[in-house]
Order: structure tokens, then C-alpha cells, then sequence
């Protein structure tokens, strides 16, 4: 991949008049004409017009008309370049398909999820013109929701954690109901900020601090209040990132409530903890596609088909951030479970897959476990759900 990349930097230096040496960019000229506009404006409403005036500004503009056009020459030179790059690496044409969204159904559920993912992550002006486009529905309560969701981001950010602090109070029984720590979380922040902005050190405003608002805390986090009084011997800052409590002096204490404070907000709107459209992007451009288009070329040659429809042919690895669904794989027939074969639990504490246990359970219903001398009747086995 490195000649089409090295292509697509150059292209992108193109349109951003990086490149050494070149054009600037059609911005940078449309801007510098602008200026010149202007400036001729107001020399005819002051009346400082001279002879030469609208000679210069002709000349201006045969300047700037001849530097956009070798920038679109220079860049369509780039686009062509960064084309034959990719043709080049990628000999096989792309797969096609039947359309997938054809339907009047699928085709608005599809604007949906592109409405909402550029809301979720923050364009507010694009999903306004895409919605607009479109004329996907998108009610205006929830509109104003995404845009609380980022104003509190944003104070979080700027290391002000009272907006975030106030939508954790309004919402704590449903923090309680999740056994969410981000409540504590966002009052340990302050704490540690407290602790560690006096100089020389002063422990005391952060311990009054502790006392008024991390009191109701202790039952849930006895252990981390413990880790928080203790490190006050640690004082100051330096002496703390020496210590064993190193990480509470660390920036990812204040800089991890941003990513936790947008999933518990959108498990409140009931909506998943990541962007179901950049999941997609990130499995599908990250090789999942490519060896799925693999194996339907192979079995095609083959001429077999896959006939189970809730199954993939083949594994595809997935990083552990996309891995929402605990896998279980039978010790006995090394088959993984399914919703079908679920894990079943025998009363010894070992898990087999139900088929398993119905291939070792005897006439009278009774089974030995595999891995111990355990013995038990088939009936006592219970299913298990991770």
C-alpha cells in the first residue's frame, strides 16, 4: 500500500497548497482576490480611484485565473496519479452486488443511522444539511440531546466537570440501576485536581472536598477511598508519580471520563456504547470484507455453498473493542456454541456444549463428566449465558 498512500499525500499536499514550489491553493487565490475586490471598493466609495486602478485589478484577476488553473491542472494530475497507483495495486475488480438497500424501508433506516452517526459524533452543521437533503425524521428532542452530549464532552475537556456532575445527579438511579462508577469517577477527578493544583502542597481543600461529596461513595468504592486518603503521604506531585500510586497522578484518570461519560449518555438513550457506523467502517475497512469476498470467490470455484445463514464461512479476527459476544468453544467436540448447542454447566463446575452432554449421557440419563469422576444425571446440567 505504500504507492498509493505516498500518491494520496501528494494529492492531499495538492489541494492544501503544501506542496514545495507549486500553485497555491484555489482557496489561498480565491481569497487573495477577494482582498483585491474589496480594496477597489473602497478606494470608489472614497473616491481615490486613479487611472491605473481597474488596469491593476484586470492584471489581479489574470493572476489569479492563471494560478487556479494550473492548481486544477496540478491536482487533476495527482487525481489521475493516485487512480493509476490503485489499479496498480489492486489487479482484481471490485465485487458486486445486488443492491442492498432497495427497499423504501432500507433506504430510510440507512439515512437514519447516517443522520444520527453525524450527529452522534458531533457535525452538527452536515447533519443539518444531510437531514434537510434527505428528509429523514429526526425528532428535535433528540437533536437537542446529542447536542447536550457534546457540550458536556467539550467541558470535560476543558477539565470542568460540573456540567457532567449535574447530569449524573439528574440521572444517578439510572447510574445505580447500571452500577456505573461514573459519578465517583467524576468526583475523584476533582479530588486529584484539588490535591495536586496547590503549591506548596496543600491537602486540605481536597480533603474537604472528599468529605462533602465522596462521603455516600464509600460503601460501593471502600477500597478506592482507601487508595485516595493513603497517597496524601505521597505529596507533592513528583513524589506521588513515584509512588504506588502512580496512576492517580496520571492524565488518563481525567481523560478517560470523556469516552465514559458518552457511553453511560447513550446507554440512557439506548443506543450502544460505539458508533454503530464507524463499527462497520472499522470492521469492513479493517480486512473483514476482503477475506469474506475471499472465500465466496474460492467456494465459487469450488462450486459449494455455505448454507448456515447466522454464520460466516470463516473466522475474521476482531480487535477486542469489537468483541461484543463471549465465545465458547467445547472442550469435547471443539465446536464453538451457539444459540442452538448453548455451553451447559455439569454439577462438578465443568461446561460442555449441550450436544456434547447428549453424546455422553447413558440410556438411564446419566452422565460422566469427561474431566473428573464426577457423575450425575443429565437433567442437572444447566444452561450457561455469559
Amino acid at each position: 500500500m505504500d504507492g498509493p498512500m505516498k500518491e494520496l499525500a501528494r494529492l492531499r499536499a495538492s489541494t492544501e497548497g503544501a506542496a514545495k514550489g507549486k500553485n497555491p491553493s484555489v482557496e489561498s487565490s480565491l481569497d487573495s482576490l477577494l482582498q483585491s475586490l474589496y480594496e477597489v471598493k473602497n478606494r470608489i466609495e472614497t473616491g481615490a480611484v486613479t487611472g491605473d486602478t481597474f488596469a491593476l485589478l484586470a492584471q489581479t484577476v489574470e493572476t489569479r485565473k492563471r494560478e487556479i488553473d494550473e492548481k486544477q491542472r496540478e491536482v487533476y494530475n495527482a487525481i489521475a496519479k493516485f487512480g493509476k497507483a490503485l489499479d496498480k495495486r489492486f489487479t482484481q475488480p471490485l465485487p458486486t452486488h445486488d443492491p442492498l438497500f432497495a427497499s423504501d424501508a432500507a433506504k430510510e433506516a440507512l439515512d437514519r443511522t447516517i443522520a444520527l452517526h453525524f450527529l452522534r459524533t458531533g457535525q452538527f452543521s452536515t447533519a443539518e444539511a444531510f437531514i434537510e437533503e434527505s428528509g429523514v425524521d429526526i425528532p428535535p428532542e433528540l437533536h437537542g440531546q446529542f447536542l447536550e452530549l457534546h457540550r458536556i464532552i467539550t467541558a470535560l475537556r476543558k477539565q470542568e466537570i460540573g456540567p457532567a456532575l449535574e447530569w449524573s445527579r439528574k440521572n444517578r438511579s439510572f447510574l445505580r440501576l447500571r452500577s456505573s462508577p461514573l459519578e465517583f469517577y467524576l468526583h475523584r477527578s476533582q479530588y486529584i485536581r484539588l490535591l495536586l493544583s496547590s503549591n506548596p502542597s496543600n491537602p486540605i481543600p481536597a480533603i474537604s472536598y472528599a468529605n462533602a461529596a465522596l462521603r455516600g461513595f464509600y460503601p460501593e468504592h471502600a477500597a478506592e477511598f482507601r487508595r485516595l486518603m493513603a497517597c496524601l503521604v505521597y505529596l507533592p506531585k513528583e513524589k506521588l508519580e513515584r509512588s504506588p500510586y502512580a496512576d492517580l497522578a496520571s492524565p488518563s484518570l481525567h481523560i478517560d471520563l470523556e469516552p465514559l461519560f458518552a457511553k453511560e449518555y447513550c446507554a440512557s438513550l439506548g443506543m450502544s456504547r460505539q458508533v454503530p457506523l464507524r463499527v462497520v467502517g472499522d470492521i469492513g475497512g479493517g480486512g473483514a470484507l476482503a477475506r469474506i469476498e475471499k472465500a465466496r470467490a474460492v467456494m465459487k470455484e469450488k462450486k459449494s455453498e455455505w448454507s448456515q445463514s447466522d454464520e460466516l464461512p470463516i473466522e475474521i479476527p476482531l480487535p477486542l473493542e469489537n468483541r461484543y459476544h463471549s465465545i465458547f468453544v467445547c472442550p469435547v467436540s471443539k465446536e464453538q456454541s451457539t444459540a442452538q448447542n448453548p455451553p451447559m454447566r455439569m454439577t462438578c463446575g465443568h461446561v460442555i456444549t449441550k450436544e456434547s452432554l447428549q453424546k455422553l449421557s447413558k440410556v438411564n440419563g446419566r452422565v460422566k463428566c469427561p474431566y473428573c469422576p464426577t457423575d450425575f444425571m443429565q437433567g442437572n446440567a444447566v444452561c450457561v449465558y455469559f
